[in-house]
This record gives structure tokens, sequence and C-alpha cells, in this order.
């Protein structure tokens, strides 16, 4: 049997006649009129070659066949009826849902924090699942079993939603006693050693080779437009660890402004803006078209845009 030739309403037919045993009670629960009730089962009858009801001295009783077929055609418009129901309302405050998030560690320093302390104000019972860029791939995010990835993106599927979170400029971070910090110019800038930090994307990373500037990413590509060239004495992957290490009296990270400002109330580091002109860089976050009309998915959505724009508003300088 050819199933694009069933008609559904004729499997609603079948589900109320099976309950009902009766034509005349079928119609009126369908409210239709009792010859268009038994005009759908002589239809039933011819589709599937059985009679389905028979009439005996105890009323119509179903057939061995209709039996075998009531418990499946009840479940399948059950979930029918389910499946086409308008979405519910998300409640924030009962809900456990969990978000999984791919995080870069740049979004996971500056993003994060702040959405969890959202969350435990709003909606205690969600639960965030930070995963990093070489825990997923874009066909993870695509099928929807990461719900965003908040990052620095340069290529994107077509299929996927995007959304600014927002712009960032650099700064530069070194100790306190670095001898830099004294007298900070292109010079002094170029002559100190350096820390790198990775412009993480998807997948396991690769090693470094400090003569490929195209792979080293804004600030080097930003030195080369002038000529110029700093020396990286080590490279990272985390903007902790960058920051931590710019303790070191000869090294210098130039980092965004947004993750640098972490510390800035740390009495042995100081924040300085840079000697040269760095292309400022965008976060933004996407998520599968599959999760774009979900309920919980959009109220998620746009807490994260809701404490960009509150970060935004900080313009944080020193």
């Amino acid at each position: 049997m050819n199933i694009n030739k069933i008609d559904l309403n004729l499997l609603i037919y079948l589900d109320v006649l099976l309950r009902e045993c009766n034509v005349t009670r079928s119609a009126s629960k369908l409210n239709i009129t009792q010859p268009a009730m038994s005009n759908g089962l002589k239809r039933l009858r011819d589709l599937l070659g059985d009679p389905l009801l028979v009439r005996t001295s105890e009323g119509m009783k179903p057939t061995e066949k209709a039996l075998r077929l009531q418990p499946i055609v009840r479940k399948v418009l059950l979930e029918l009826e389910e499946a086409l129901q308008p979405e519910a309302d998300f409640n924030e405050r009962t809900s456990t849902r969990v978000f999984r998030v791919m995080a870069s560690d740049y979004a996971a320093s500056t993003v994060i924090p702040r959405l969890l302390t959202r969350l435990r104000e709003q909606a205690p019972g969600i639960t965030i699942d930070i995963m990093t860029p070489s825990d997923v791939t874009f066909h993870d995010v695509e099928a929807g079993k990461i719900d965003m990835a908040i990052n620095r993106f340069e290529e994107l599927p077509q299929s996927f939603h995007e959304k600014s979170v927002w712009h960032d400029t650099f700064v530069c971070m070194m100790a306190a006693d670095n001898p830099v910090a004294k007298n900070f110019t292109l010079e002094t800038y170029l002559e100190a050693q350096h820390i790198w930090v990775s412009k993480t994307g998807f997948g396991v990373g690769v090693g470094m080779d400090p003569t490929d500037v195209q792979k080293l990413g804004w600030v080097d590509e930003a030195l080369q437009q002038q000529g110029r060239k700093r020396s990286i004495r080590v490279f990272t992957r985390s903007y902790h660890t960058a920051m931590h290490l710019a303790l070191e009296q000869d090294l210098v990270a130039t980092l965004p402004r947004k993750v640098a400002m972490i510390n800035r109330n740390n009495p042995d580091l100081v924040i300085l803006e840079p000697p040269f002109t760095i292309p400022p860089i965008e976060l933004k976050m996407i998520w599968s078209p599959l999760l774009h009309h979900d309920a919980s998915h959009i109220w998620f959505r746009k807490q994260v845009i809701e404490l960009a724009n509150e970060l935004k508003s900080q313009n944080y300088h020193r």
C-alpha cells in the first residue's frame, strides 16, 4: 500500500469509529453527518481490505485487524497532535534545561561569567555546558547538538544564524616594573619580547611558526602593514595564561580590551594603548536554523545580547 494515498482524515475517522463502535456517535463526535461517516467507513474498508466493524447481537464489534490497528493509529494521531501544538511559552524560573555553548577562551573570559550571574538571578535551574573550539565542529552546531557558538569567525556556512555580540579594540598589558612601560613607543614595543595569543576557531590547534605572519593574526598583520615585526617568545592559546605571563618583567601581551580589563585593578600590571593602529575584532554568536524558533533558545539568545550591551556601555580606559 502506498501511504501517500492515505487521507489523514480517514485515520481520524478510524480512531473514533474503533472507540465508539457506532457510526452515529462517531459522526456526532467529529461534527459531521452520518452519511459522511458511513462513506468514510466504506473508504476505509476498501483501502484496508477488511470490514473493520461487523454487526453482532451485541452491536458493532471491531475485527481482529481493526484491533491490531487501533493502538497504532491512536499513537500516531496523539504524537502528531502533540507535534502540531503551538510552542509553549518558556518559563526560565522553572526550567532545568541544559544549554551547550562552545565558547572561545576570549568569550569564556568575558561573556560567560556575566551570563552565569544573570542566570543565577533569573533562571536558577538552568545549566550551562561550556565547550571549547576543539570539542566541536561546524556540523555539530548545524545539527543542533550545540546550542550556540561564541567566537570570532571569518567564514561561516550560509545556513547558520548569526548575530554580532560586540566589537573590541586592543590594549597592551605588561608588568608595572617592565622598563618598556616608562617609555612606551612603537620602537620600544618592537624591542620588547612578546606573548602571542591564538585567534581560536574550530578544530584541534596546530603548532605556530613565528615567520608565518598570515597565520599570526590581527596584531602581526597590522605591524606587517607598516613593514615592522615584533619578537614573539611565547605562544599560548589562553588569555588567562597570557595575562599571568605578562607579570614577567620582560614580556608584553597585546590583548582585546575587554579581556585585559579583567585585571585592571591589579597593581602589578599596567594596561596601555598600543603605539600603532590595530583593527578591532568582532565577537559573534552563531546557532543552528533547527533551534532558531525554539522558545527557550530565543530567550537564551536575548540574555547574551542584553549582557553584551551592558558590557559595551562600559568604556574601560586606563
